[in-house]
């Protein structure tokens, strides 16, 4: 996993504020939700994943950089 740099962290922060909504494309977790699930930001933590509740559930984060997602 990519270690970000904390000026990158907050740059992360001011994109995907708590509340942003997300609809994910693809993740390689075998526990992922499904292509398409979408969920909102609870925030960015401090090594940069971005802490999720998604609309099914699933607390899964996401990875920047790993994981294929967009901001709706």
């Amino acid at each position: 996993m990519k270690r970000h740099k904390r000026q990158e962290i907050e740059t992360l922060r001011k994109e995907y504020p708590e509340g942003a909504r997300i609809r994910l494309l693809s993740m390689n977790d075998p526990q992922a939700p499904p292509t398409g699930t979408e969920g909102t930001v609870r925030g960015v933590d401090d090594i940069g994943s971005i802490l999720m509740l998604w609309d099914n559930g699933c607390g899964l984060n996401l990875i920047v950089g790993e994981d294929s997602f967009v901001k709706i």
